[in-house]
């Protein structure tokens, strides 16, 4: 996911204007929200969140081989 870190607003502007927040993320993909001029919070779409807590394919076998790999000896042992 790809944060598009220009579009920032304070955390007072955007308790005071969500519909405006909101349309920005329309508009950009994300919002960095700030609290005392630091980023704290990132507002995105909520399809672009359900994206983020699947993992690809790639990533589950990527995952997959290194348990293999470390756990190679604890494998053999129950192949048996």
């Amino acid at each position: 996911m790809m944060i598009n870190t220009s579009a920032k607003v304070s955390l007072s502007e955007a308790a005071e204007n969500f519909s405006r927040v909101a349309q920005m993320v329309d508009e950009q993909g994300s919002v960095v929200i700030l609290k005392n001029n630091t980023p704290r919070y990132l507002l995105i779409e909520y399809s672009q969140a359900e994206d983020l807590q699947t993992a690809s394919d790639e990533e589950v076998l990527s995952v997959s081989s290194r348990l293999i790999e470390k756990n190679h000896a604890a494998y053999e042992v129950l192949a048996k």
